[in-house]
């Protein structure tokens, strides 16, 4: 991983220090709200997969009940009899949060009625129809509150694991590389500090070198005893010797 491209100084070192334990504050905050998401995304989409499964089996009998009312009717007045209906159920939405993601609340108020048709030019199986639709009806709202809070769960989800895996393998160890490297930039410095205080402090303390010069007195030595020398005569009995005075 490559470090940050800053230079190493002390307060560039605070910086990110701070920088990091931010980040890995982040990390743990995220990483839980996963571990939130993940949870509540599976039994939402558990639940979601069966109300999908028994919405699709009503509108599958809704539809065979509605060819089976198109077959003894009649296109015209199947047409005519679903025009009759002029009353719907309203739907409203309201939000909630789930960490901090907003899923909405679907209410549905009010139904059509029962029987919003006259009984001369319908049959049976066109009350049949009716019903098994009704049975949809009262089912789509919940049906699509459950499918959208999936939808914006996986979303969020996915948003989430991307920062995590961000954080996890891209910033923190950037930032912990950086502080490494600043450190070691810092203690080199102070080490080549130290060292030069020395080498200066050892040239200051350090003795000249060779001896100081001094100047000896040559005194006088007097080895007779205060006479002059004495010379024997070695000659044979002449005289040899002399004195100095």
């Amino acid at each position: 991983m490559a470090k940050l491209h800053v230079a190493p100084t002390r307060s560039n070192l605070l910086r990110i220090r701070a920088a990091l334990v931010l980040a890995q504050e982040g990390y743990e905050i995220l990483d839980k709200k996963r571990e939130v998401l993940t949870t509540e995304l599976l039994h939402v989409a558990h639940n979601a997969a069966l109300l999908q499964q028994q919405v699709w089996e009503l509108l599958a009998k809704a539809y065979r009940a509605l060819e089976l009312a198109q077959l003894s009717m009649g296109q015209e007045h199947l047409e005519w009899a679903a025009l009759a209906v002029n009353k719907t159920t309203e739907v409203e939405i309201k939000p909630r949060s789930v960490m901090g993601v907003v899923i909405p609340m679907v209410e549905a108020h009010g139904a059509p009625p029962e029987m919003p048709y006259g009984l001369g030019d319908t049959t049976a199986t066109l009350d049949a129809a009716a019903i098994r639709f009704h049975r949809v009806l009262a089912a789509v709202p919940e049906l699509s509150e459950t499918l959208t809070t999936v939808w914006r769960l996986a979303r969020e989800l996915q948003k989430t694991q991307r920062r995590v895996n961000a954080l996890q393998y891209i910033f923190i160890p950037q930032y912990e590389e950086t502080i490494s490297f600043i450190e070691s930039a810092i203690e080199e410095r102070e080490r080549e500090e130290t060292f030069r205080l020395k080498r200066i402090k050892s040239k200051l303390t350090r003795p000249a070198v060779g001896p100081e010069t001094r100047e000896y007195a040559q005194p006088y030595r007097d080895i007779g005893g205060g006479k002059s020398p004495v010379y024997r005569d070695i000659g044979g009995g002449k005289a040899t010797s002399s004195e100095f005075g």
